[in-house]
């Protein structure tokens, strides 16, 4: 009931009348009534809790549907060390390699990747589910993006195979999550009607766009960007004559290729389209789902994001919809998911997201 009256021996802390503010004195008038230890707030909103805390109210975050572990959420990729030279040799030949000719120690799980090594050579595989074997990966371009290291292999590997409609990307900034993606939807254009690249709007400090000033397209811009720098980054590899970078134009032109905000896709029904979540950190697990459930025959859906870089109070890295979907997709042999951990912006952008 948030028509509760505020104590008056916190005005003067929470001067503000609104509903948080309500819910707190009923906490605080029920501590002072049955005793501190016996009232708990219990909230997914990190502000009420903290300012509870702040005022002597025990408050603790709502564990339901949080993932239990972060540091052991499923990254989708493995390193085999010390593997017999002949396995190698057979995966470059044969191109492939039995489940049983590999020594895991463990059941690998469908579309999980490996760097397979011995003491003087390795290669790149994933687990085919299916063939119940190690398929051999080779390094791809994509749209005149090079991948420059293993984990952005895997990640075009999984963003290529049809037989995968979901996949989801995980990792700091400047890891080529988005620029993978992006790459691979316009490889694959010809499967597929469109291509959307959308991402959920969620301004510093949670605050409306509403409060900025201009225009709707003013407004929505400055969140948008970061997805058009991607668009030109792939642009920049070719020239301004080549058909590669006019198919760009017009492809945005013609309504195949959409940079939009999430919301003003939601509730469509999508039929035959590279779909691309950009920040999908800050979607709850019950959007994700949405999402998901949206998604027709033919259609790829892809989500990107950091778990834990969170831009809204009512998520945090165990609860956000991209961590649990993670938690909850692994094993199934239509998903696959890569967590990129090497940045390759530059030295001093890796340094800044490592120490910062």
């Amino acid at each position: 009931d948030t028509n509760i009256t505020r104590d008056p021996s916190l005005s003067g802390t929470f001067w503000e009348d609104k509903p948080d503010h309500r819910i707190i004195s009923l906490a605080f008038n029920l501590a002072r009534e049955y005793g501190r230890d016996r009232v708990t707030l219990v909230s997914k909103d990190i502000n009420i809790r903290m300012k509870a805390k702040g005022v002597g109210i025990n408050a603790e975050d709502y564990e339901t549907g949080k993932v239990s572990n972060i540091d052991e959420l499923y990254k989708g990729r493995d390193v085999l060390e010390g593997v017999d030279g002949a396995i190698i040799d057979e995966l470059f030949e044969q191109g492939s390699a039995p489940l049983e000719r590999v020594p895991l120690g463990r059941a690998p799980m469908p579309n999980e990747y490996f760097i397979i090594r011995t003491y003087s050579k390795s290669t790149l595989a994933v687990y085919d589910a299916g063939l119940k074997a190690y398929r051999h990966i080779q390094k791809r371009r994509a749209y005149g993006i090079d991948p420059r290291n293993a984990e952005q292999t895997f990640s075009l590997d999984a963003l290529s195979n049809d037989a995968v409609p979901l996949v989801t990307l995980a990792g700091k900034a400047g890891t080529g999550k988005t620029l993978m993606a992006l790459a691979a939807a316009l490889d694959k254009r010809s499967g597929y009607k469109q291509i959307y690249l959308a991402r959920p709007i969620v301004p510093l400090s949670n605050r409306d766009i509403g409060f900025l000033p201009g225009d709707i397209k003013s407004k929505l811009d400055p969140f948008m960007q970061p997805l058009f720098d991607n668009l030109a980054l792939i642009q920049d590899q070719f020239d301004e004559s080549s058909t590669e970078f006019k198919r760009i134009h017009d492809m945005q032109n013609n309504g195949k290729l959409v940079i939009t905000p999430l919301a003003y896709i939601r509730g469509r029904h999508l039929s035959k389209i590279f779909f691309i979540i950009d920040e999908a950190q800050n979607l709850t697990p019950h959007e994700v789902k949405t999402i998901i459930t949206r998604a027709g025959e033919g259609t790829k859906v892809v989500f990107t994001g950091d778990p834990y870089q969170i831009d809204t109070p009512y998520l945090d890295s165990r609860s956000n919809g991209l961590t649990v979907l993670i938690d909850k997709m692994k094993g199934e042999p239509l998903y696959a998911h890569v967590t990129l951990e090497k940045g390759e912006r530059s030295r001093l952008a890796e340094l800044a997201t490592n120490i910062l």
